[in-house]
């Protein structure tokens, strides 16, 4: 790819010939395609939980810690799920069309999720009465892998993965969130999993038909923060970063 530096030269260059009344994502130099993107946003340094809060407020409660790297849920010392000094963390900014990579493990038997267009008020009890969650779980050891849609990759309880791609437990997976324009993919190790698209009727139906449809304000925000889940099991996550499209 050329350097930023020559593809604003040529961006400039079109905007003026078509008069700055359109919308300019690629310009051709020298018969070559040059897309013009934005950079990679770390979420988490790796030393702190800067830029990180406890959903409904307050900061990061104790339970979730830094280990190696990696925000990681320490459930050995916590009683249950959402309880104590625990409770699900999400980031203090919010995204619309974005694309998130996340590299997960979780423990055996292990249960979270990674809840995206989440609208954080007092109206709504959890990021999961808005967000959408892609699954992390231990396939082999939590019942939930029981249900098709609430395995790893899944969009939970509404779209089954394409194809099982997750690793074993205790071994580190990439999951990818793309949302554009209202088209979602989910991707898992480098295989798309799950592909479909937000807010339109066929959406609203999908919404009725799972355990969400009483919580009116689920899958319906444009724009959301990023939840990490506290499903009372031991989970890592690290090397979060997200591009904005």
């Amino acid at each position: 790819m050329k350097t930023l530096k020559y593809s604003i030269f040529a961006l400039s260059a079109l905007t003026f010939a078509c008069g700055g009344s359109q919308e300019v994502r690629e310009v051709t130099i020298e018969n070559e395609v040059i897309e013009v993107e934005s950079e990679w946003i770390s979420l988490f340094d790796g030393d702190s939980f800067d830029g990180w809060k406890k959903y409904g407020g307050g900061e990061v409660g104790a339970a979730w810690k830094i280990q190696d790297g990696a925000i990681y849920l320490d459930a050995k010392n916590k009683d249950g799920w959402q309880t104590g000094d625990g409770g699900d963390i999400l980031t203090e900014e919010a995204f619309d069309n974005f694309h998130l990579k996340v590299e997960w493990k979780i423990a055996k038997d292990g249960n979270s999720g990674i809840i995206f267009y989440v609208h954080e008020s007092e109206e709504y009890p959890y990021p999961w009465s808005t967000g959408m969650e892609m699954q992390v779980l231990d396939n082999d050891g939590h019942p939930d892998a029981k249900i098709t849609t609430h395995r790893a990759g899944d969009l939970y309880d509404l779209i089954q993965s394409s194809e099982e791609t997750v690793k074993p437990v205790g071994e580190w997976n990439l999951a990818e969130i793309v949302s554009k324009d209202g088209n979602l993919e989910l991707h898992l190790n480098g295989t798309k999993v799950v592909e479909t698209t937000l807010w339109t009727p066929e959406w609203e139906e999908l919404i009725s038909k799972s355990k969400f449809k009483d919580m009116p304000g689920f899958g319906t925000f444009k724009t959301g923060k990023i939840a990490l889940q506290d499903h009372g099991d031991e989970v890592w996550f690290r090397n979060i970063e997200i591009k904005k499209l």
